[in-house]
């Protein structure tokens, strides 16, 4: 049975800062949608009429009784909180018991529900501008309830005018929509537009199963998924989860797909999303950003709703506990480990080879997926033009490319220990500029002139000492960015050369040292390191599931 529906106190209501929520249909749209997920419903259906100015909302929940429904449009009338503790206790979306009244306010409100639990008929409930009841019939429904809201802004004209284009709000809608999805993935989603089908999402099991219906380009193998559960400074339990797209695998060419969520809604974090954004600095090329969603489930009492009427911006405790937690998912989330990779994961370059000789012959490619690695124990057993090493496991064998692996190596090495050390004899640079002088000093440079326009250097990054390019190296330093990027430049340069003949010592010296590296998977200018060939890809290809017989012909 659904709690009662009460007035709050005027000391709570003096508590929260309400404002005007109701600004747009989206916004009726996101009200309508938390005040169902609240009530427990797993399936939800949308219908937007923009030029009627109607909007409807149909849930499974647990519906409303009759004695409910006659209140729940009044003002500051809620089930959610009943009294001041419960401000700093709150778990559900919506609260402040006024998101009904507001819709009342600027449209036409009509809610048919049925209790799940207690009624064994539905009701069909009118409301006046003040949220009152006005008209109530009996209607023949299933348990949940259906929210209609008509002629939205009609007796206010000069609103309707300021408000967004149709097309706008329609964006909104879609956005709220995509959210909430994320936020609560056993739920299935149907949204229609003038009647007519506009989006649909099926349930799934986490946020890794919906991102995919959301990105048409980003597949469920893309991604990867952690969930840990962490103790919070005062010592109560919470969940972190992370849906993060894999940086060798999927980006995207703008900063619009790295979402934050806190208990069941995306909101607006700066310090958080600029945490994601350190955790995969140097993970993907120039000019591309990564794909991840962040739900932290944590307790009421480390957040503060009431900054702003949307409930989108929040004050949230411990902050920096927060930032250095989200850190640590990201790690481990970018590392090869039993936990992120398993031989399920195909490239998807080897994934379509297979399929087009799937095509021309008689077999079926199958799509099974097998356990966890156990271990990550990488054998090199070749070289491949000098380029890839071939590097065996106990489920096939990975192509890895020699020059970008070892330049990642030696990137997080100078991040950890970048050392300027004193040369014997200065290096001498001729023909740069001021700006170019200015740079060098920035990255920690000893540079002094030494003569007319030529400049002397008397001190270079270690992994520069006894390279015959050194200066070549320096003047690539001096042409702009900051220490990260001189880190990178310096890796790049002296990591071996593709083209250079390997010993197996040392190709297994340097696939020990990437395998243990923060972001194994790209190197510091994005590209894709390794290239995954499972066995069981090998098998179906060489279609060694064939019977002997059948093999010879016979």
């Amino acid at each position: 049975m659904s709690p009662p529906i009460q007035l709050l106190s005027p000391e709570i209501i003096n508590l929260i800062a309400a404002g005007e929520v109701i600004d747009s249909l989206a916004a009726v749209v996101r009200e309508l949608l938390e005040n169902a997920i609240d009530a427990q419903a797993t399936r939800l259906t949308v219908s937007v009429f923009p030029e009627l100015w109607q909007v409807m909302v149909a849930d499974n929940g647990r519906g409303m009784s009759l004695d409910n429904l006659r209140h729940c449009a009044q003002a500051h009338h809620t089930s959610k909180i009943f009294d001041l503790d419960d401000l700093w206790k709150i778990t559900s979306l919506g609260f402040r018991g006024e998101a009904l009244f507001s819709i009342a306010q600027v449209g036409q409100l009509t809610i048919q529900s049925r209790d799940a639990t207690n009624d064994s008929n539905g009701w069909l409930v009118n409301y006046n501008q003040q949220g009152e009841m006005s008209e109530e019939s009996t209607a023949p429904m299933a348990p949940g309830t259906i929210v209609t809201a008509s002629h939205l802004f009609g007796t206010m004209p000069v609103r309707r005018q300021g408000l967004p284009t149709f097309s706008q709000q329609l964006k909104a809608i879609q956005g709220i929509v995509e959210n909430l999805s994320l936020c609560h993935p056993q739920i299935t989603w149907q949204v229609h537009h003038n009647k007519k089908s506009w989006l649909s999402i099926s349930p799934g099991k986490t946020s890794q199963h919906i991102l995919p219906q959301l990105l048409k380009r980003v597949h469920f193998n893309d991604l990867q998924f952690l969930c840990e559960t962490v103790i919070t400074p005062s010592h109560e339990q919470a969940k972190i989860e992370m849906v993060l797209g894999l940086p060798d695998r999927t980006s995207r060419g703008r900063l619009d797909w790295l979402k934050i969520a806190v208990n069941g809604r995306v909101v607006r974090s700066p310090q958080l999303e600029q945490t994601m954004l350190a955790g995969l600095s140097r993970t993907l090329p120039k000019g591309r950003f990564p794909v991840g969603f962040l739900h932290l489930i944590i307790p009421p009492s480390e957040i503060d709703w009431n900054r702003h009427p949307a409930k989108t911006e929040i004050y949230l405790k411990s902050l920096e506990f927060w930032q250095e937690r989200v850190t640590e998912v990201i790690d481990k989330a970018l590392k090869l480990s039993p936990i992120t990779i398993s031989t399920g994961e195909q490239n998807q370059r080897v994934k379509k080879l297979l399929k087009a000789s799937e095509n021309k012959g008689v077999y079926n490619l199958g799509h099974s997926e097998s356990n966890e690695l156990e271990l990550i124990q990488l054998r090199a057993v070749g070289q491949v033009n000098q380029t890839y090493i071939v590097a065996e496991h106990s489920h096939g064998l990975w192509l890895v490319e020699q020059h970008i692996a070892h330049e990642r190596i030696l990137y997080e090495k100078l991040q950890d220990e970048w050392q300027l050390i004193p040369v014997q004899q200065a290096i001498i640079l001729t023909q740069i500029s001021l700006k170019q002088v200015e740079q060098l000093q920035r990255i920690g440079l000893d540079i002094e002139p030494f003569g007319d326009n030529t400049w002397a250097v008397r001190n270079v990054p270690k992994l520069l000492e006894n390279r015959e390019d050194c200066p070549d190296a320096l003047i690539e330093l001096s042409l702009g960015g900051d220490l990260e990027s001189a880190q990178v430049a310096v890796a790049c340069r002296s990591a071996l050369r593709n083209g250079t003949v390997l010993e197996l010592s040392q190709m297994q010296e340097i696939l020990n040292n990437w395998k243990k590296t923060r972001n194994p998977r790209t190197c510091p200018h994005g590209r894709p390191i390794y290239l995954p060939l499972e066995e069981s890809s090998l098998s179906r290809f060489f279609r060694r599931h064939w019977v002997i017989g059948k093999s010879h012909g016979i």
